[in-house]
Formats: C-alpha cells, structure tokens, sequence
C-alpha cells in the first residue's frame, strides 16, 4: 500500500508558547451532527458508533475521510492511522477541522472531483453523506479511483426502509438520495468495487425501552419536540443526552429494519492504479 497521499495539505508549524483560544464549534444546522450538544446526543452517539466499529479497519493506513464535517470522526481514525486526510466542501468546516483537530491533514474540494491522486490512499472513509449528493455513482467512481488496489472503502447511510418509510422523497431536506441494503449494494458493484460486508445499525436493549417509554419511537418523539420550537421536557432530555455508542448494535441480521447501513466494500487487487 503507499504512504503518500499524492497531494498538499498545509503546514502546520509553531513559532510561539501562546496558547490559542479553543475554536468556536460548528453550529448545528440539520446537515451534520455535532458533538457537546445535550439534544443532539441520540444523533451524535448514533454516528460514532460506526467510528468505532469501523475505525480498526484503519490501523496504519493512509486514510482518507470523503466529507469529514465536523472532524470528530477523522480525529477518532487519526488514533489508529498512518496518516488522515480530510475532504470537505464547505469552507467554515474545512476551517474548523484544521483549527481543531491538528493531526487531521484537512483539505476543501468537491467530493465528484477528489483532489487526490490515483491509487494514493488505503481507505476512504464516508460515513453518513452519499445520501447528500447529487451524483453518488460519480463519487462512488472517484473513490476507486484515488484507492490502492485491495484498498477499502467504508460507507454509512440512513437506511431509506426506516429512515423516509413510504416516501419517494427523503424527509430530511438536505438529502437527495437515499437507499436500502440493495440500492447500496448495486451502487457499489456498478462502481467495480466487490461488497465484503453489508450490516446495519440497530437499537440495543437500553434504546427499545426508551422507544417503549415515549410512545413507540424514541427517534420520532425527538423529532416532534425539534418540530415544535418549544422546550424539551426534562425527562426526553435527560434520555437523549444519556445515550452511549453501547446502546446501538451493529448486526447483519435484519439488515432492512435496520436504522443505518454499514457497508465495506474493497477494491479488487488485479485493478489498475489509475482507476
């Protein structure tokens, strides 16, 4: 695998003992989630659990995150990896990341145009944003493009059975397509990759008694109380902010009544570099 991910990022470099003011958080918009914010918490915990479970996969690796957002969860995989790059198209993100989270080499494009050189990474990461673009198979084409033959590509993505249920179009505004197992899956072999693994994330024991305990759907009372402008009520918020990365699973069975896919996908070794 190489180590050189065939492109610039910036230079970091001290020349004073001051220490700098910690940079301001990103705001939270509905597009991406965020850490350190109480109602945010179910969302938050609920994406970086696949962080977690993922984030070996990127022991040692030149790993690339494909719309790194915020940063947590490139900083989570800088743990492990050789080295992280992180891609995103909007400015104040790109901005934030480098602020915050040095060991992220952070760099801004387009995601249907990686500004990565071919056969140049071991793992793209993309977790919780294919369903925000307008044209996934050309992104799908640009990650195997930038990996190393037998590199992997590690995706996440509401899955669109329980995520937008009997909807032709998404409920969230910021998202333009999303899928089920199957739709992924075909996405991802029209792009020549070979599927490894299809799971999918699921509520724990902990969760399903919260969704017993308000009404049914722990995700849909949150949702209504969002919804409504007014305060939470003491007791939903004290639920969501408790919530922990072990209170999901991350299981093959029942893939379709799954909340999220996770899906691992490899380039195969007998390709070309160039794509």
């Amino acid at each position: 695998m190489p180590t050189n991910p065939g492109t610039s990022t910036s230079t970091r470099t001290s020349t004073s003992t001051v220490v700098a003011a910690a940079p301001e958080p990103l705001p939270l918009t509905g597009e991406r989630t965020v850490p350190g914010i109480a109602e945010e918490n179910y969302w938050f915990r609920r994406h970086e659990v696949v962080y977690e479970a993922m984030r070996e996969r990127c022991t040692g690796r030149v790993v690339l995150e494909a719309g790194s957002g915020e940063g947590y969860g490139a900083n989570m995989i800088a743990e492990v990896a050789s080295t992280v790059l992180g891609l995103d198209y909007d400015a104040s993100a790109a901005s934030h990341v480098y602020d915050r989270y040095p060991r992220i080499g952070m760099l801004r494009g387009n995601l249907a145009t990686l500004p990565i050189a071919d056969g140049s990474v071991d793992v793209v990461v993309n977790f919780q944003v294919i369903e925000h673009l307008w044209d996934q198979a050309q992104f799908l084409a640009e990650c195997f493009r930038v990996l190393a033959p037998g590199g992997l590509l590690l995706i996440s993505t509401p899955n669109r059975i329980t995520f937008s249920p009997g909807r032709d179009t998404p409920l969230n505004p910021f998202h333009t397509r999303e899928l089920d197992a199957a739709e992924l899956t075909e996405l991802l072999k029209e792009a020549r990759f070979s599927v490894d693994t299809m799971t999918g994330v699921h509520h724990g024991g902990a969760l399903r008694a919260l969704d017993d305990k308000h009404g049914g759907s722990f995700i849909d009372a949150q949702i209504e109380r969002a919804l409504a402008g007014e305060p939470w009520p003491a007791d939903l918020t004290a639920d969501v902010a408790a919530v922990s990365t072990a209170d999901f699973d991350i299981e093959s069975s029942d893939i379709d009544a799954s909340l999220d896919l996770v899906a691992i996908a490899i380039k195969p070794e007998d390709s070309p570099v160039s794509g």
